[in-house]
């Protein structure tokens, strides 16, 4: 995405301060433990165990597979995703990334404006699809962030999440072509 361009789509989101969304470089990497940190103790969004360790986190959000991005608020990291193919081979051309937001910065459009900055990148790399293979279905805020995007549910994996209060809940498997 253009320079230009990406100011005008981070302007007309409801964010407030000034937000920078742009690729991780080494000195993130504390930031992004420290979000994925927060990840591990909720345990309702992702499946990473209690007992994830900050390398494995590291090898996650930082994998060479793909390309990590930070939101940056106001000089202040406050979320990342990572884009990968969500499959090798001839399934190179669908897309797949994984998001996280500050637990301190959640509801205030971050997640969206890391979203659609991703789908931008996404095409700008030549991916034709995005999929998204585990939404955990009681994550309402994600379901809905995806849904008014385009996506759409193309499965229900039964029972798959084992969420931290709930117990055993169902995931989707959500799809939008680029």
């Amino acid at each position: 995405m253009g320079c230009a361009r990406e100011k005008a789509l981070l302007a007309c989101l409801s964010v407030e301060g000034d937000l920078v969304i742009r690729e991780a470089g080494p000195a993130d990497a504390e930031a992004i433990l420290a979000i994925g940190r927060e990840l591990v103790e909720d345990g309702d969004t992702y499946v990473f165990a209690p007992t994830t360790t900050d390398d494995e986190l590291k090898a996650y959000w930082l994998s060479p597979a793909g390309r990590t991005f930070v939101a940056v608020l106001d000089g202040r990291t406050v979320g990342c995703y990572f884009l990968r193919s969500n499959y090798p081979g001839r399934g190179r051309h669908v897309a797949n990334a994984s998001y996280a937001v500050g637990r301190s910065f959640t509801r205030r459009g971050i997640g969206r404006a890391m979203a659609e900055h991703s789908l931008e990148k996404a095409r700008g790399l030549g991916f034709q699809a995005m999929q998204f293979n585990l939404v955990v279905s009681t994550n309402d805020r994600a379901v809905t962030l995806w849904r008014t995007l385009g996506f759409r549910i193309v499965g229900t994996l039964p029972k798959v999440f084992d969420h931290p209060t709930r117990g055993l809940v169902d995931a989707y498997v959500m799809h939008k072509a680029l």
